[in-house]
């Protein structure tokens, strides 16, 4: 997403971006909150001097709302003082390019902070088969995380347990829903529930003496057939035969 109040600088902008990326575009905070109401972009690239809602502003609201606080964000900006620079952090910036910028460093800049995102995300995936309790939060995006595992965790082996349903125990919208888990693991919800249950099914196999069919139901799937055919997509194994060369 692109943040600017100088149209002419926005289109410059926006036209050596559309090299790599899609580009949404903002003329002002206010804008851009209204646009992330309906899609969360992969990075954030603001200017600070802004008319009805300013970027320092709009960087605090972005990076305190639960929705949108994993999504990396850059100050592009002619303000230079070190105050300027401070409040630009303070306000949960990741990064800052001072204009005029070298685009070059500037391309650098986004793609490095789209890549961490990336890894951040890698490491939330490892840790979904970890109960919430045993998460050290740290974040927004942790507590987030730990909520989402705290809820399925709870309804492991209910057979009706909605993505709708999930939603609203998060207390967001089906869409907001949507896009955060996707943002964070790579997964869609519904994807996300199931390799959860999965990852439980694994243990389940590994240390109780239930069969597929209990295990299959302990998770969540009504049908056993359906429960192995997912459970070797995910672990490249039969469950019959994961328990025959994990079981204890």
């Amino acid at each position: 997403m692109l943040v600017e109040d100088n149209e002419e600088l926005r289109q410059y902008l926006k036209e050596n971006l559309e090299e790599k990326y899609e580009v949404i575009e903002a003329a002002n905070g206010r804008q851009a909150l209204e646009v992330l109401e309906k899609t969360l972009p992969d990075l954030i690239l603001s200017d600070i001097m802004m008319p009805e809602l300013d970027g320092v502003e709009f960087c605090r609201r972005v990076k305190d709302d639960k929705i949108t606080s994993h999504i990396p964000f850059i100050f592009l900006t002619a303000k230079i003082s070190e105050q300027h620079k401070l409040e630009g952090l303070q306000s949960g910036a990741d990064d800052y390019i001072i204009k005029p910028f070298n685009f070059e460093i500037l391309w650098i800049k986004i793609q490095n902070l789209i890549q961490l995102k990336k890894n951040i995300r890698e490491v939330f995936k490892s840790k979904m088969n970890i109960e919430p309790k045993d998460i050290s939060i740290t974040s927004l995006d942790e507590k987030f995380m730990a909520k989402a595992l705290d809820i399925i965790e709870e309804h492991m082996a209910d057979i009706g347990f909605s993505v709708a349903e999930f939603g609203r125990q998060m207390g967001i919208s089906r869409m907001q829903l949507y896009n955060k888990i996707v943002a964070l693991t790579g997964s869609t919800p519904l994807e996300f529930i199931r390799i959860l249950r999965l990852k439980r099914a694994a243990q389940l196999l590994q240390k109780s003496q239930l069969s597929v069919s209990e295990v299959a139901y302990q998770v969540g799937f009504n049908d056993p057939k359906y429960f192995s055919m997912h459970f070797k997509k995910e672990f490249q194994i039969l469950p019959s035969k994961y328990r025959e060369e994990k079981g204890s």
